[in-house]
């Protein structure tokens, strides 16, 4: 008798450890919209820009080596932030008209 494990089982096994982290990101992210939101309406009542250049290409900079020490694609990283910056510039623009 061998010790391998069937690969339906062994499917089902990833396939929920992958349902787990992706549960896991959504809520990463709605926590970070939360604190990005808090930020936007921050620089909504002092009347500060809503995307800041400097802090966007330093945070790319960041994500990039922090992806090459994961090993996973710098550019993809990277698309991923572009992404998400996007959201966020809209949120804060969002927020300027309100304010």
């Amino acid at each position: 008798m061998t010790d391998v494990e069937d690969p339906m089982v062994t499917l089902r096994r990833l396939r929920g450890s992958i349902d787990n982290i992706d549960a896991s990101l959504i809520y990463l992210l709605a926590e970070r919209f939360k604190c990005t939101k808090q930020v936007g309406r921050l620089k909504a009542e002092h009347s500060m820009p809503p995307s800041d250049p400097a802090r966007e290409e330093q945070q790319v900079a960041r994500l990039r080596r922090l992806a090459e020490e994961a090993e996973l694609d710098p550019e993809f990283a990277h698309k991923w932030f572009a992404f998400v910056v996007a959201e966020v510039i809209r949120h804060h623009e969002a927020a300027a008209e309100d304010a």
